[in-house]
């Protein structure tokens, strides 16, 4: 009995917040640009203003997650520092000088029939961002959502609690302090059975944007009915053409894999064409090494390699086909460009993939055959992120096709409404 008075609560909590929520987001969808500027600048602030308590409740987190043995790549996700909670402030800023897509209107037309119709951008409702140890995702979505007039209910990881409450409460002070509505942000705990509630009933949520790891994205496969833009981890591709400045190979394979591995943007993947391999195998293995990087390696790498190879062993078929740790990268030698293609659409997951080569054909023939969000010659795959690409804050990152696809911008969380003006007309 005392279990199920306990659900029948945890019910109704859930509801209460999303019902919230949802009042909240009739109200945002009508605020001014000029109002929620004002309460973007508040947020701002507010970070700015408490930003020794943000660090002392980080550090709680970081050191729990150092006791842990979490992995070295969630830790610098999970960190904070004075510089990591000042680009917080500054992300609200950046969403705030950003144009307001809601209410912008195209495809403005008179039909043969006199009717008049204008399509218009309109927020979405309820937004649910599920992501992982970066508390700096609670503000990235907390002020993208604000601005793009949504409510949003946001579920970070247990190994961040502390630095996501004490984000999310010193937010939500900054909305009242701006007379905006108390429920645009709402913090989820971390039970999974509360999500799979969440995402299973239709009406609670109108948008599900995860950015989450293997498990969770497992629960929302099988559970949610209501639409999800998943933000998959990449299992992202260099390819080392015949052709290619080995000096500018270098520099970029290592940035992939090395600059923030825990991101989904980091290279997992070398693969190298066979008449480049003597040249940059060695110089490959040597530098990441020095990052501790252990390279798995095929067995024609193996043979170029030797016995200078550093801290390399050989691959199998199973490491081209998941993620790997972030202290390892695979590598495989190809034949051809026509098989460093087949390779990346066989164990690819269509975030982002990178050709260096000195050859225009090739580039356009990568560009061109490569299913992915984001293809890229003579760069890092590191790119693949909404400030990066010159489309400001982001998300998350969409592997999808629909409707987003890429960086998960400010844009991104609008929809469409249909305008009809008539004179008496019936069909």
């Amino acid at each position: 009995m005392g279990g199920a008075a306990w659900s029948n609560a945890a019910v109704t909590s859930l509801e209460r917040v999303c019902d919230d929520a949802r009042a909240a987001s009739r109200v945002l969808a009508r605020m001014s640009s000029h109002r929620k500027n004002v309460v973007l600048a508040e947020m701002a602030e507010a970070i700015e203003r408490r930003a020794g308590e943000i660090l002392r409740e980080n550090r709680q987190d970081v050191e729990a997650a150092k006791r842990a043995h979490a992995p070295p790549a969630l830790v610098d996700r999970l960190y904070l520092d004075e510089d990591r909670v000042a680009d917080m402030a500054e992300c609200c800023r950046k969403v705030a000088a950003l144009p307001d897509p809601v209410g912008v209107s195209d495809r403005g037309r008179r039909l043969p029939n006199g009717l008049e119709v204008l399509r218009r951008r309109v927020p979405l409702g309820v937004v649910a961002a599920l992501y992982d140890a970066r508390p700096a995702a609670t503000v990235d979505a907390a002020a993208l959502c604000l601005k793009s007039g949504n409510a949003v209910i946001l579920r970070g990881s247990r190994t961040a609690l502390r630095s996501n409450r004490i984000l999310v409460e010193m937010l939500t002070g900054a909305v009242l302090e701006a007379d905006a509505p108390r429920s645009a942000f709402s913090l989820l705990g971390e039970d999974r059975e509360e999500l799979r509630r969440l995402v299973e009933r239709e009406g609670l949520v109108d948008l599900v944007v995860a950015a989450v790891g293997e498990e969770v994205r497992g629960l929302l496969r099988e559970h949610a009915r209501v639409p999800v833009i998943a933000s998959v981890s990449g299992k992202n591709h260099v390819y080392v053409h015949a052709d290619a400045d080995v000096e500018m190979a270098l520099k970029i394979a290592v940035n992939a894999k090395v600059h923030r591995p825990g991101f989904c943007s980091a290279g997992e993947t070398l693969l190298v064409h066979r008449d480049a391999a003597a040249a940059f195998l060695p110089g490959a293995a040597g530098r990441l090494g020095q990052h501790g990087v252990q390279l798995r390696v095929s067995p024609e790498g193996l043979e170029v390699l030797g016995e200078a190879g550093g801290p390399v062993a050989e691959a199998t078929e199973d490491d081209y086909g998941r993620d790997l740790p972030d202290t390892v990268m695979a590598v495989r030698v190809v034949d051809s460009l026509e098989q460093a293609l087949e390779h990346i659409a066989r164990h690819g997951s269509g975030h982002s993939e990178a050709i260096v080569t000195r050859s225009l054909a090739a580039a356009r023939e990568f560009q061109e055959a490569v299913d992915a969000a984001a293809v890229y010659v003579n760069a890092s795959t590191r790119f693949t992120a909404g400030d990066e690409l010159g489309a400001g804050p982001q998300i998350g990152t969409s592997t999808q096709k629909l409707h987003v696809r890429g960086p998960i911008g400010l844009e991104d969380l609008t929809t469409y409404k249909h305008l009809v003006t008539g004179d008496g007309h019936v069909r």
